[in-house]
């Protein structure tokens, strides 16, 4: 669809526009002098030119208002299927961002020793980048490995994860230990799943919105405006919102009830609503036989009993009990209705179907048994899980397009909420719920990735064989066999490698548009651990607090200024691409990050060749024969871009996306996104109620003698305990977690519009705790938290605030603040609550995700 604002006032009322954005500028960027009398007036030119938001995750769809090749304002794409028209405060204020005259304006070289506030002198680009080039080949000429590349937000995976780790042979560390992983990592595991959890917005009756941050985050896959949408179309049909969190607030109007949840519980209700479901019947036999392993037979030493060699084609298949003919055949025999309850012998064995171990297990789960552990009235916790029940409408079908699919409109979201000591098993019993109704993969149900696709770690984390050598980040280690790569878990190992059993430690890292000082918990620890780096680049718009202190050469980003993609455009709902394309040309001498690598992989000698830079992009762009990009010359990103767009059908090439902004493509059809709608059904795996494999890691971790802390929660059924953190000593009488500000986004806003919002950090506390402890609101007072197994203490002040919507033993700090040194506009906006969290033993998932709550101590200042 055309653009048709680039014909739209091509004159009018631009001078007035281009001074009144002039005058929001600080800095020396333009000098305005006064027209002589007289004289004749300079040509305005102005266009509107489509790109897409660079602050936030989502990447909207944007307009830039451009005149005479600066852009002086920002609207909503009407055409983008992500936002239709519409900013956030982010999005809208990431202009005065692009114009931050405290960006770094050039390459930058350390002059002073590192592990204090930097002083720097700018260089040219050739003099940085063969700086950087240079210790990289250093490095790599001993062991590639000794070289990390450590990611924030990747905004094109194809070019920086894929294209330039494997040419340099880096290894990669990732953002989303901090995020939403364990959640990814339960899902890959039980569903199959590259994603955690959604509903289909436009069919879905009964939501759980499970620590779903409503009006301040995105939510599962997404970064605000998409979800917030659709949401409130569906409120508009009827749908019933149940909110579980700690907070009310982030839910507000949204939520029709409100379960106070007492935080790192949800284990224990997921397994409450499972008991309730499974005592009143509301169970979806026909998809627990068919699609997942409910049914096969577990021996007493938990794992499954399989077919003996036979030479037939089920040979090691897991067995079921065909209770019409009495007797046990391997699962996906024809005409088989395998016994789901029960118990049986084979083999003069006494064997039981893995549902029934499920169902005596989730027996004693009651909701009196959960209110105690949650903080929930139990005839709360019953009354959701009979709804859950009676909405799921099992049994029924809708047609869509041309398919008669099952319906069952009840389903969860959740992302965040996976950042939590049990954060694994948690989800995976969060995802037995909708798995007990049936309602994964069906309309209106739970819905995860925006297409059904099985990731490759389904079978991965299924055969996992544990290494007495692990790398950096642990992964198949003993100690986190499902790792989720934690940076600050690599902090750890870095001050104590013997005790992971690793042996080298990286030399150099390169961070692109990260900050660990700032952003990841356990400052101490990754303070402590970037002292053993040698060298130090980093890649990054403004001097982050790890730069400042560590950076042995800065490479200026561009912000929006720069050409980037593909990107995702689909809501779920629309099939759609879109570029980051330049409203203007880099400010200051600042550079996009994709010309960034290309220089750095021309400087390292690893950009063209069978095994460069090129070759390995056109794999990660999926560019083949005619269509790839020559792999023989440094092409520009344009002409990259250009490649990719006519090798997926646009004639025009770039151009399109130059004119357009975002490719339509269509609906997403049902069988892309229903898992009931697939060929074959749920792209032909089984989905996984008992965890047998997880078993196996534990048996092999008891081998391997590692302390029960680390194997505990590798069982086959998600299994509630006593949390690590509950051991602290009883005047840690509050739990503090974490969450996120719509106004914010990692350290991509020092944003002086946005910051009146919310210019400094608070500390939420509910009223009747504060005025227990003398504390008014608006008082400073300290925060003290307390590692429950080292015993170690960290202290900050914060300003106290009043919530009457937070739970009384809970206090809560966004995570947003703290992150810089030196910006002026981001001076004494108080800590951050990394501060007082933890790593390690405890304080981690066992995929080695980082929990984001801690015991602490409020008193007044």
């Amino acid at each position: 669809m055309k653009i048709t604002r680039r014909e739209f006032i091509k004159t009018s009322a631009v001078a007035g526009g281009a001074l009144a954005a002039s005058g929001l500028l600080d800095g020396e960027l333009e000098t305005l002098v006064a027209a002589t009398p007289g004289a004749k007036a300079a040509a305005v030119t102005e266009e509107w030119i489509p790109t897409t938001c660079w602050i936030g995750k989502q990447d909207c769809g944007m307009l830039a208002r451009v005149v005479n090749g600066r852009v002086v304002k920002l609207e909503g794409h009407p055409d983008h299927p992500r936002n239709r028209g519409t900013l956030c405060p982010k999005g809208v204020g990431q202009l005065t961002a692009l114009y931050d005259p405290n960006r770094v304006k050039g390459p930058l070289v350390r002059t002073n020793e590192k592990g204090v506030p930097g002083t720097w002198k700018q260089v040219s680009w050739d003099e940085a980048l063969t700086l950087v080039a240079d210790k990289m080949n250093e490095v790599r000429a001993k062991d590639p490995h000794l070289l990390v590349w450590q990611k924030g937000r990747s905004k094109a995976k194809p070019f920086y994860d894929t294209a330039f780790v494997k040419s340099s042979g880096a290894v990669k560390l990732h953002h989303g230990a901090f995020c939403s992983d364990a959640g990814y990592r339960a899902l890959e595991y039980t569903i199959g799943t590259h994603a955690v959890l959604s509903p289909d917005f436009r069919h879905t009756k009964y939501l759980l919105a499970w620590g779903w941050n409503v009006t301040n985050a995105g939510g599962n896959k997404l970064c605000w405006i998409t979800w917030p949408q659709q949401l409130t179309q569906a409120k508009e049909r009827g749908l019933k919102v149940v909110d579980i969190d700690p907070r009310l607030r982030s839910a507000a109007h949204f939520a029709d009830d409100w379960l106070p949840i007492r935080p790192g519980t949800d284990l224990a209700l997921a397994l409450a609503l499972c008991n309730v479901i499974i005592e009143r019947g509301t169970v979806d036999w026909a998809y627990l036989k068919q699609y997942t392993n409910s049914p096969y037979l577990v021996d007493k030493d938990g794992f499954f009993v399989r077919a003996k060699p036979t030479g037939d084609e089920k040979e090691g298949n897991p067995l079921v009990w065909n209770a019409a003919a009495k007797k046990a055949v391997p699962h996906g025999t024809e005409g088989a209705d395998p016994a789901m309850e029960g118990e049986f012998t084979v083999n003069g064995v006494k064997v039981q179907p893995a549902f029934q171990l499920f169902k005596d297990h989730v027996a004693k789960s009651t909701p009196e048994w959960a209110a105690k552990i949650t903080g929930l009235p139990a005839e709360q916790i019953r009354k959701v899980g009979e709804e859950l029940g009676d909405n799921a409408m099992i049994g029924s079908t809708i047609e869509i397009d041309g398919m008669a699919l099952p319906y069952r409109p009840v389903a969860v979201m959740a992302y965040h909420v996976a950042q939590q000591e049990l954060g694994f098993q948690a989800l995976r019993a969060v995802t037995m719920i909708s798995m007990l109704l049936g309602s994964i993969g069906a309309v209106g149900g739970q819905t995860s990735d925006f297409t059904w696709k099985i990731h490759k770690n389904y079978k991965g984390l299924d055969n996992i064989e544990i290494t007495d050598s692990p790398n950096l980040y642990l992964n198949k280690s003993k100690f986190y066999p499902i790792n989720s790569n934690n940076s600050s878990i690599v902090a750890k190992v870095m001050l104590n490698p013997d005790k992971y059993g690793v042996e080298k430690i990286p030399e150099m890292a390169i961070l692109h548009m990260v900050n660990p000082l700032g952003s990841f918990p356990d400052y101490d620890a990754n303070f402590e651990a970037y002292k053993k780096f040698k060298f130090v680049a980093v890649i990054d718009p403004w001097l982050s607090r790890t730069a400042d202190y560590f950076a042995d050469v800065v490479l200026p980003a561009a912000t929006l200024e720069k050409y980037e993609g593909p990107i995702s455009a689909t809501d779920q709902y629309v099939d759609a691409k879109a570029m980051r394309i330049p409203p203007m040309d880099p400010l200051f001498d600042s550079k996009g990050d994709i010309d960034i690598y290309l220089d750095l992989c021309e400087k390292a000698g690893i950009l063209t060749g069978e095994d460069g830079y090129l070759a390995h992009l056109n794999k990660g762009l999926k560019l083949e024969g005619d269509s790839a990009i020559p792999t023989d010359k440094k092409p520009t990103v344009r002409e990259i871009l250009d490649i990719w767009s006519k090798a997926n059908g646009l004639e025009e090439g770039i151009a399109f996306f130059e004119e357009n902004g975002v490719q339509l493509k269509g609906p997403v059809k049902a069988g892309k996104y229903y898992g009931y709608a697939a060929d074959p059904v749920f792209g032909g795996v089984i989905h996984r109620l008992y965890g047998e494999s997880l078993l196996g890691y534990q048996q092999q971790m008891k081998k391997a003698k590692v302390d029960k802390i680390y194997w505990q929660d590798y069982t086959a059924l998600p299994t509630w305990r006593p949390l690590t953190l509950d051991k602290s000593p009883k005047d840690y009488d509050l739990y503090l977690t974490s969450y996120h500000m719509i106004e914010y986004k990692q350290s991509r806003t020092p944003l002086p519009l946005v910051r009146e919002l919310a210019p400094t950090q608070l500390m939420e506390i509910n009223p009747k705790t504060a005025q227990a402890k003398g504390i008014a609101d608006g008082d400073e007072v300290w925060i003290e938290s307390q590692n429950a197994v080292t015993k170690e203490t960290r202290k900050v002040k914060v300003t106290a605030s009043y919530r009457e919507s937070i739970r009384p033993d809970t206090v809560a700090m966004p995570h947003h603040y703290g992150q810089h040194t030196k910006h002026p506009w981001l001076k004494d906006d108080g800590p951050s609550p990394n501060t007082l969290f933890f790593t390690g033993e405890g304080y981690v998932t066992n995929t080695a995700d980082q929990t984001y709550h801690v015991k602490v101590k409020v008193e007044k200042a």
